[in-house]
């Protein structure tokens, strides 16, 4: 930690003397050719850098170490830039002195920091040039971040002229203390101007934040940056769907919900409520309800695929074609799909061309979703997915848990709907019985999905044993019910017809026995539940043989 001399004196310096000039024209002449070799730089908008008189403010997005250097370069030879740095880096006295001659000052990150602020407002009022990076710290991957409103503050103080400039691929260049060469591209956009203003309000100041950032935002996506999520559609108007469209619209995106028939889609308009599947809870004026046909894919950042698993080949299939390549999907489906028995994500990835895929598990009932009192899991191989879909998911209320396990977290939702629903089928037969059925259906689906690739913490945590309880416990569960008809000695094809849904347990079951015997699992417990389902048994020779089944295994152990 540097004495607050040293803080002091660093902040007088750039007040009083900006740059030594000395060293910073040897650094620009080493560095400008270095990034135009090393980085093959190339610098689109310069031309919007001319003729600006008095203060000058940069405001850009902030990716890597090298971006104060990489725009300095580009502004004129005889504009210096100077800039904020993170008050550690001026804890070595020699790098401090470097650091400070060459245009930075340091700022207290994490506080309001009166007097960098103050030094800012000072080299602008002289017609300096200060570089802000409103997120206010390195975002090293994904979209732009939140920006905070000192940049609109500093504007409307000294009435200085605003540049939005954008730096794209920076944050792949330096990897521990190697500089790899990488393609580096800035852009600079149009010069905005405020007027000048004492003392702003900090909403005004957040007004004005907000007409800067998306200028920012505009050059950053033109050179081919990951844009945010704005714009969703959530296809399939089921309880998830429906409360998936209110998340979404709730965590700040535009969102079309999309039903089978018109006539839903008009019923659903007008009563701003689905009352089928999810009675109670109102749709925000940001959800549009249309036929899902209608939805024009190509123009949004997520698609969400809210369908049983085994109406999902039929949706991929007329839609698969209209969704963009920069698209990301987000599966809501627990189950398996026909006919190989494939993970949603696997079989989605396969056959529709977006940027990335997501899965959500979790022990989240739809309802209590809705409400902002559920905790999920969300699984994406795709680091950025994760964290803009996650912080989608803060926004809304929910407790969101990352995570890059897709199959585990796949297979867990697999898992449990199919101990659920036989736990349920068993129970008639007592709860030991039900016990000995959720146990061993749950212990062959974990041995298939560490075979397949899971991680075993996925199935101990939210999205596993969580789920599972969940289900287990919930007595409007879809699986619980459809298993209790079942124990019943209800026909599997007339179970959906009693609950009024689909069962995603009655459709997983067979496929994922097959699965399992493809991949040479023994499963007494899933072949016995597939065969109930089939009708080739009863419910009380599934249970005896599961009794057989748990003994043999006590024996051999």
């Amino acid at each position: 930690m540097i004495s607050e001399e040293r803080f002091q004196h660093y902040h007088a310096y750039a007040r009083q003397r900006g740059v030594n000039w000395g060293l910073y024209l040897l650094a620009r002449l080493i560095l400008q050719p270095a990034f135009g070799v090393w980085l093959r730089l190339s610098r689109v908008g310069r031309e919007h850098l001319r003729g600006i008189e008095g203060g000058l403010i940069i405001a850009s997005n902030h990716r890597s170490f090298l971006d104060p250097f990489v725009i300095g370069t580009t502004l004129p030879w005889r504009r210096p830039m100077q800039y904020v740095a993170k008050v550690e880096l001026f804890e070595s006295r020699w790098r401090g002195w470097i650091l400070s001659r060459v245009g930075a000052f340091p700022i207290r990150r994490g506080q309001s920091d009166e007097t960098a602020m103050e030094t800012a407002r000072l080299v602008l009022d002289r017609g300096g040039t200060i570089c802000i990076f409103p997120e206010g710290t390195r975002i090293r991957s994904g979209s732009l971040g939140t920006p905070k409103r000192g940049v609109g503050r500093l504007a409307l103080e000294t009435g200085a002229a605003v540049v939005p400039v954008a730096v794209h691929g920076s944050e792949q260049v330096r990897r521990g203390w190697r500089i790899r060469p990488r393609k580096v591209r800035l852009r600079v956009g149009r010069t905005m101007r405020f007027p000048r203003t004492e003392h702003p309000s900090p909403a005004l100041a957040a007004t004005v934040t907000g007409r800067i950032w998306p200028n920012v935002e505009l050059q950053w996506e033109w050179l081919g940056g990951l844009p945010p999520l704005r714009k969703a559609a959530v296809i399939g108007a089921g309880s998830w769907g429906t409360a998936m469209a209110v998340l979404l619209a709730r965590g700040g995106l535009d969102v079309q919900l999309g039903t089978r028939s018109q006539e839903k889609a008009d019923e659903i308009t007008a009563k701003r409520l689905n009352a089928r599947y999810l009675p109670g809870v109102t749709l925000p004026d940001s959800v549009a309800i249309r036929r899902a046909g209608e939805i024009e894919l190509a123009g949004v950042d997520l698609v969400c695929l809210a369908v049983p698993s085994a109406a999902l080949p039929a949706a991929v299939g007329s839609l698969g074609d209209r969704i963009g390549s920069r698209a990301a999907v987000l599966m809501l489906t627990k189950g398996l799909v026909q006919p190989l028995g494939q993970l949603p994500s696997d079989y989605v990835g396969e056959r529709i061309r977006s940027r990335a895929i997501a899965s959500l598990g979790g022990p989240a009932h739809a309802r209590e979703a809705a409400a902002g009192m559920a905790a999920l899991v969300l699984g994406s191989s795709d680091r950025d997915l994760r964290a803009q879909l996650g912080e989608v998911f803060d926004r809304a209320g929910l407790i969101c848990e990352r995570s890059d396990d897709v199959v585990g977290v796949e297979m867990a939702g697999v898992a449990k709907n199919a101990a659920s629903l036989g736990a349920a089928a068993a129970e008639a037969h007592g709860l030991n019985a039900a016990g000995i059925a959720a146990a061993t259906i749950w212990r062959e689906c974990v041995a298939y999905a560490l075979a397949s690739g899971a991680e075993l913490d996925t199935f101990i945590g939210l999205a596993g044993v969580g789920d599972l309880t969940a289900t287990v416990i919930a007595p409007g569960s879809r699986n619980r019910r459809a298993g209790e008809l079942l124990g019943a000695g209800v026909a599997a094809e007339q179970i959906p017809g009693r609950i009024g849904q689909a069962s995603e347990g009655l459709d997983s079951v067979p496929l994922l026995a097959e699965a399992m015997a493809r991949a040479g699992i023994e499963a007494p417990g899933l072949d016995g539940l597939s065969a109930l389902i089939e009708g080739s048994i009863d419910p009380g020779e599934w249970v005896a043989g599961l009794r057989r089944a748990e003994r043999t295994r006590r024996a051999a152990a």
